[in-house]
């Protein structure tokens, strides 16, 4: 996790937001230049003004508790859900179907509306944007189902890295684990995860991916997680872990 604040000085009001649990560091920002953010009754609007113990901070009119301890669960996204607080359409979002008796959270990365798997969630948004961050170096490893005949030559040279209409990927671990008629399972590893790239790139193969699922995010594992289900990291792992994941 990141370096404490001078004492003296306290934190900077977009970092407390973001340990918080109220939003990212950058929206924090954007919150605070929308002027949504009062320190104490008054109005904020630069990040670099702090917060010390006894400040009262309100963000749209409501007072926001202080930063809790850090903490992480593992959740087993179900497909059908989008990965966003709110969503302009309409549709159904993974926080809006979590069990009850959460804190409020934040995803780590982001799976989309039909991917399925591994989602870590956080109350701290500075380890949030930590832990997204390819120079931590935590692989993302998934478990893919294409329709198509895969080459596994193909799937090697992935390893070096792929551009695909004018967007370069880092490199990717692809290897064929099954085929069954016009379908192949894969295992696909990468340290970035950029939106939609695994699909992109078996796109470009010539192959269409009929399913996805992460099954681990450095190393936090799905294992048998239910569907749907939630289960908090225990504080003493996450302590074991976090400096693994400093850049």
């Amino acid at each position: 996790m990141t370096e404490p604040e001078p004492p003296e000085r306290g934190e900077r009001i977009a970092k407390w937001l973001s340990r918080a649990g109220v939003a990212s560091r950058r929206d924090a920002e954007k919150m605070l230049a929308e002027g949504r953010v009062a320190l104490n009754n008054t109005p904020v609007t630069h990040p670099a003004t702090f917060v010390t113990p006894g400040d009262i901070v309100r963000v749209n009119g409501t007072v926001v508790d202080p930063p809790a301890r850090t903490r992480l669960w593992r959740y087993h996204k179900p497909d059908g859900l989008v990965t966003t607080h709110r969503d302009p359409e309409g549709r159904p979002t993974v926080f809006d179907k979590l069990p009850p008796g959460l804190p409020r959270v934040i995803s780590i990365g982001r799976l989309d509306l039909t991917s399925e798997g591994l989602l870590l969630l956080t109350n701290d948004g500075a380890l949030a944007r930590q832990l997204e961050l390819p120079s931590t170096g935590w692989i993302r490893r998934y478990r893919v189902r294409v329709h198509g005949r895969p080459e596994t030559a193909a799937l090697a040279a992935l390893a070096s890295g792929v551009t695909v209409d004018g967007v370069a990927y880092g490199p990717i671990e692809a290897g064929l684990d099954a085929v069954k008629g016009e379908n192949a399972w894969l295992t696909v590893a990468l340290r970035e995860g950029r939106n939609r790239e695994i699909r992109k790139v078996m796109t470009h193969l010539g192959l269409s991916v009929t399913r996805l699922i992460r099954v681990a995010y450095g190393p936090f594992q799905l294992g048998v997680l239910p569907r749907g289900a939630v289960d908090e990291i225990p504080a003493r792992v996450l302590r074991d872990q976090l400096p693994a994941a400093k850049p």
